[in-house]
């Protein structure tokens, strides 16, 4: 597994290279540009910091930078917020306190999700790991208690469950979704086994998410839309909300409501709940 050294090196450079010259007012070069993106002098220029600085980043040489050096590199290489708080992750700049993983549910939460019935609703931690569920969710799914606990996890599931690896309609979207949130995960607690253990098989084990946790890229979705096709149902689309307690920040409630009436018929159906 990468370290977060290596890493911050890696996506430093792929920062670097996506970036356009002309969109930030930078002067045009004579000499044609042989990589994409901006040059590291440029990066340093931008960032305030020297050239040599900015090489060591990016060859992983063990530097720390400060909290003002990462907050100028994520100006410089005009980071998105998910990207600029993985950027504080892995150089350990991140001001918020530790979580520490979580890997059972709060006794609170788990009745929130049974209560939010007929709502589906689940609790999971930071990896993904489902942790409690009501019945609505399990109908919408599968039954999650039919698995090993090592198996609760929903990215396993999307990936190498044989049900539902073609439940989601757009599927790369909703794997590179996962995966920017993992990345994510991976930059707040790199020493957590049990994420870099999922990250390593998936990798190992399914080319569309090596190829996608390649691409660096990072993304925390707490809200959007998924279609299904239930097996029972049909095609149905169902908006999620994802929360976060304020008091047990490690685990995160995910609650789905039907799109439109067509989706609400189906959610009731799958579930077993008269029209």
């Amino acid at each position: 597994m990468i370290t977060p050294t290596e890493e911050l090196a890696a996506f430093l450079r792929t920062r670097r290279e996506r970036l356009d010259p002309s969109e930030l007012g930078l002067p045009a070069r004579r000499q044609a540009r042989r990589t994409p993106g901006l040059r590291r002098e440029e990066v340093a220029e931008l960032a305030g910091v020297s050239v040599d600085y900015v090489v060591r980043l990016e060859q992983g040489r063990g530097l720390r930078p400060s909290v003002d050096v990462v907050a100028a590199l994520s100006r410089a290489l005009r980071l998105t917020p998910a990207e600029r708080t993985y950027l504080f992750d892995l150089t350990r700049q991140r001001q918020d306190d530790a979580v520490e993983p979580a890997t059972t549910a709060v006794p609170s939460l788990a009745r929130l999700v049974a209560d939010l019935s007929p709502l589906p609703a689940m609790l999971m931690n930071h990896r993904y790991d489902i942790l409690a569920w009501n019945g609505e969710m399990a109908a919408l799914l599968l039954d999650f208690g039919t698995l090993p606990p090592e198996r609760r996890n929903a990215m396993w599931l999307c990936l190498r469950h044989p049900e539902i690896r073609d439940y989601y309609v757009d599927r790369e979207r909703v794997v590179r979704e996962g995966i920017g949130h993992l990345r994510a995960a991976w930059a707040a607690h790199p020493e957590d086994p049990a994420l870099l253990g999922l990250i390593a098989e998936c990798t190992a084990h399914d080319e569309e998410f090596a190829r996608l946790w390649a691409e660096r890229d990072v993304k925390a979705t707490g809200r959007g839309s998924k279609v299904l096709r239930h097996p029972a149902a049909g095609v149905l689309a169902v908006d999620f909300e994802v929360l976060l307690p304020l008091q047990d920040t490690g685990q995160r409630v995910m609650i789905g409501r039907p799109a439109d009436e067509a989706s609400r018929a189906a959610l009731r159906s799958c579930a077993g709940s008269p029209g």
